[in-house]
């Protein structure tokens, strides 16, 4: 408790001296450090951010409120070597002293040296210089302003400003923007000289963003240009580009209205030294040629293989290797129709993703066979990847499992296995890891391990015994991906071999959209250790053993210490117990625990055998890595067991014991699971980012089980979670995490985070995060851990942090300190802030952003 006393102190400290510095310190006599820019539109106040976005100074950053960087930057000695030179002129004798020691070179060189010269270099790279009010840049900003408001339709806009004092040397400046009436669109006409290009602006009229009664926006006659582009481009005139359209824009005796002419120009082009111009043409493709081993040094070639489909040519410098099926498919450039872009856009992303070839080429030149020169040969230019590709990686991992570990994958690529365009992938993985937690009689610090191997095979088409084009038609680009898996542990809780198969479908309705089937989607968990299921969980182990020392009555269930024997004491006694050769009776608690021990034990310890068809489904509005205002939306449905009990029932077979069917000797879970999660970022720029986050899940048993394998449950509390408890930690509902891996089988969880520049690469956030897990509709009995009506919201546990993240751009390393805000886990009337300290934090550590 002293040395975080101490620590705080010191934080304090460190605070009231930066704060101590003075903010104008670089600031020149007669001069005014930038403090704020307002902007006020016809005298209101106005928060338009691309209005900001037009001046040219902006205030020194703030952190929380503290202009941090203008302080660092204030630290710094602007010329440390004058400074440095300045000891030595007013101590001559010094500088002979030190050169004896050290020689007049290593004392020159000391000059140079972090202490002096480096600490300062750092400081002025990593401040930021006071932002000194320019008159030349406040008119240079005005102006920008001016354009800014003609562009949204004020033509009659004047712009001013104000300078006032907020200090010693400290000033505001406020921008005076009074913008008149806007000018309104009053009548649209359009000339063109293209008779077909005519024809197809008549098409297309009813979506056009230039309207009678809408205001002037400059940004609208932009994008009608890119709009009626792309839409020509899209039926057939492959020369037509943006700059043939231009706007003639009348105002003359119109008071605030527009009379606007659109004219669209012939398509002109160079003869010699001569421009000529003629009317576009639509142009129709007369060929489709797809050279499949294209090389700069193969250009010149002899083709010595070829074949047709579908009307597509395939031609190969070599022996053709690819069914001409798989290639013709991926082409979307048709014989016969009109030149479109988007069907050329098609054809790259669909090859593209065949990840068998280097990014495609599509080319088009003139038939010369057409005398009407309307026509178009398409060439597609492929580059093959190389067969077989090896690669690697070693990863060095932290988790709630394991202090340490290193991982290592190895993988085998080979492409076009069956010359269909499949990709199968082999791959070898390892892991070795360090955990205080595991068995370790001998001491060794590599205490656990896992190795696994894995096999996928990719189609690029649906696998399916009848056609699905009229449903998934391959403009969405579908694939299927059939796997197999194996992996097993060793010293890693109760040790498992997991056995899995899936058999996928992947398809994008929509260029931002994914849909995914899961056919089958199979997994079989063996528990290779279950008698050390006491070692592993040990709290269970705990409240059994408390139980034990009380109402325990046979010594051979018991060590020297009067503990219980794992693992045939603990069974013994909670046999005796369950069977009534003990005081213990049903309606006693001790008794109900012991009943929630065996039962959790029993469901952890048992193989599973999950048999799964689900369906997910994605959509976003992210553009790029770069983008920070985007959505996401994911949502998924599942359903186990329910195709197993299906044809049981159709075979009437037996059921064991417990009324349940079994498979391989071993009951299989049955249920049903759906999820939803929603992400939200705002982007407010200067790298500042409010994201959200939203989650729900649930799997309810039925059928041939009473509860959820342990694989598919949910648990709360983490670095990507509720991050002011630890993972596994949190609930399940008001219980104060009885287990050691706590979980449930529904969840809700919901964070929000602002993100914001301190320094250079390092970012920091704000974050407060809620949420919690319940069991609902399984055989769990903790009336605390249930969820039963909407009342159970109250259980949403709240923390709250502070983190810093630093981008290394292929990864973000975080650090997140979460404190409780809200533990439901606590009595009522003492949930609030009771645990809001440094003592009951948890620091997380992450690669990337959580969400």
């Amino acid at each position: 408790m002293k040395n975080i006393t101490t620590k705080i102190a010191l934080f304090i400290l460190i605070g009231i001296i930066i704060s101590a510095c003075d903010s104008v310190k670089r600031v020149p006599e007669n001069k005014n450090l930038l403090t704020k820019n307002s902007i006020f539109v016809n005298d209101k106040s106005v928060k338009d951010e691309n209005a900001y976005n037009q001046l040219y100074q902006k205030p020194n950053g703030k952190l929380l409120g503290f202009r941090l960087r203008l302080n660092l930057y204030n630290l710094a000695n602007l010329n440390p070597d004058s400074t440095f030179q300045a000891k030595f002129d007013q101590n001559p004798g010094r500088y002979e002293r030190l050169s004896k020691i050290y020689s007049a070179k290593q004392v020159d060189r000391l000059g140079k040296s972090f202490l002096y010269s480096g600490i300062n270099d750092f400081l002025k790279s990593t401040g930021e210089a006071p932002v000194i009010i320019d008159t030349t840049k406040i008119q240079k900003s005005m102006l920008r302003l001016r354009y800014y408001y003609f562009n949204e339709g004020f033509f009659d806009v004047k712009t001013d400003y104000d300078i006032d004092s907020t200090g010693r040397k400290k000033a505001r400046i406020d921008y005076k923007i009074n913008t008149g009436s806007a000018y309104i669109i009053d009548s649209v006409r359009a000339t063109i000289t293209t008779p077909a290009l005519d024809s197809l602006l008549k098409t297309t009229r009813r979506t056009s963003l230039l309207v009678p009664g809408k205001q002037y926006k400059t940004t609208d006659f932009e994008e009608e240009k890119n709009r009626i582009t792309t839409y020509f481009r899209n039926h057939g005139a492959y020369n037509f580009q943006p700059n043939y359209i231009s706007f003639d824009i009348d105002t003359i005796e119109k008071g605030k209205k527009l009379d606007i002419n659109m004219i669209i120009n012939d398509y002109s082009y160079q003869d010699g030294d001569s421009t000529r111009t003629e009317p576009f043409k639509l142009y129709k493709i007369s060929d489709v040629h797809v050279y499949t081993d294209y090389t700069a040094a193969k250009a010149k070639g002899v083709i010595r293989d070829s074949a047709t489909y579908n009307n597509v040519h395939l031609y190969s410098y070599e022996k053709l290797k690819y069914k001409p099926r798989a290639i013709a498919d991926a082409v979307f450039i048709n014989k016969g129709d009109y030149f479109a872009d988007n069907n050329t856009i098609l054809t790259s992303r669909y090859f593209n993703n065949l990840k068998i070839f280097n990014y495609p080429s599509v080319q088009y030149e003139v038939d010369k066979r057409d005398s009407t020169r309307r026509s178009l040969i398409a060439k597609i230019y492929l580059t093959p990847r190389k067969k077989f590709s090896f690669g690697s990686s070693l990863d060095f991992t932290h988790s709630n499992i394991q202090d340490f570990g290193i991982g290592m994958t190895i993988t085998q690529t080979i492409r076009n296995v069956f010359n269909g365009a499949e990709t199968l992938q082999i791959s070898a993985r390892g892991n070795i890891g360090s955990s205080k937690d595991f068995a370790n009689p001998r001491n060794i610090f590599f205490n656990a391990s896992e190795y696994g191997v894995d096999m996928s095979l990719n189609f690029p088409r649906i696998l399916l015994p009848f056609g699905t084009e009229k449903i998934i038609p391959k403009s969405m680009i579908p694939s299927t991906a059939a796997s197999i898996g194996f992996s097993k542990q060793n010293n890693i809780g109760l040790d498992k071999e997991n056995f899995s198969t899936a058999f996928t479908y992947n398809w994008t309705p929509k260029r931002n959209n994914t849909a995914r089937f899961d056919l089958f989607n199979s997994q079989y968990v063996r528990n290779l250790n279950p008698s050390n299921y006491f070692n592993v969980y040990n709290s269970s182990y705990k409240s059994l053993n408390e139980i034990g020392k009380l109402y325990n009555t046979d010594i051979s269930n018991i060590d020297g210490d009067q503990n219980l024997i794992i693992n045939t004491g603990t069974q013994a006694f909670i046999d005796d117990v369950l069977a009534d050769r003990t005081a213990l009776r049903s309606t006693d608690k001790a008794y109900q625990t012991v009943e929630s021990i065996e039962e959790r034990r029993m469901r952890l310890t048992e193989n599973d055998f999950i048999f799964a068809t689900s369906y997910t489904f994605t959509t976003t509005t992210k553009r790029n890595l770069l983008d920070n205002n985007f959505y996401v939306f994911k949502a998924k449905i599942e359903s186990a067991g329910t195709l197993l009990s299906l044809i049981s029932d159709v075979g009437n077979l037996k059921r064991n014991e417990n009324g349940n069917y079994q498979i391989f000797n071993l009951e299989y879970s049955e249920y049903i699971k759906t999820e939803f999660d929603y992400i939200k970022h705002w982007d407010f720029s200067r790298e500042n980012v409010l994201a959200v986050r939203s989650f729900f899940g649930i799997a309810i048993p039925f059928g041939n089980a009473n509860y959820i394998p342990f694989s598919r449950s949910y648990y709360a509390g983490g670095s990507n979670d509720n991050r002011g408890w630890q993972p596994y930690s949190l609930g399940p509902g008001s219980t104060n995490a009885l287990n050691d891996f706590n979980e449930a089988n529904m969840k809700i969880s919901l964070s929000a985070e602002y993100r914001f520049k301190v320094l250079g690469d390092l970012k920091g956030a704000l974050f407060v995060d809620a949420g919690n897990i319940w069991n609902i509709a399984d055989i769990v009995t903790d009336p605390d851990a249930k969820f039963d009506s909407l009342k159970d919201l109250k259980e949403l546990a709240l923390g709250t942090g502070y983190g810093f993240r630093y981008d290394l751009n292929f990864f973000v390393i975080r650090l997140d300190l979460g404190f409780k805000v809200y533990n439901p886990a606590n009595e009522t009337g003492r949930r609030w802030l009771k645990d809001f300290n440094l003592g009951s934090s948890v620091l997380n550590f992450g690669i990337n952003y959580p969400f």
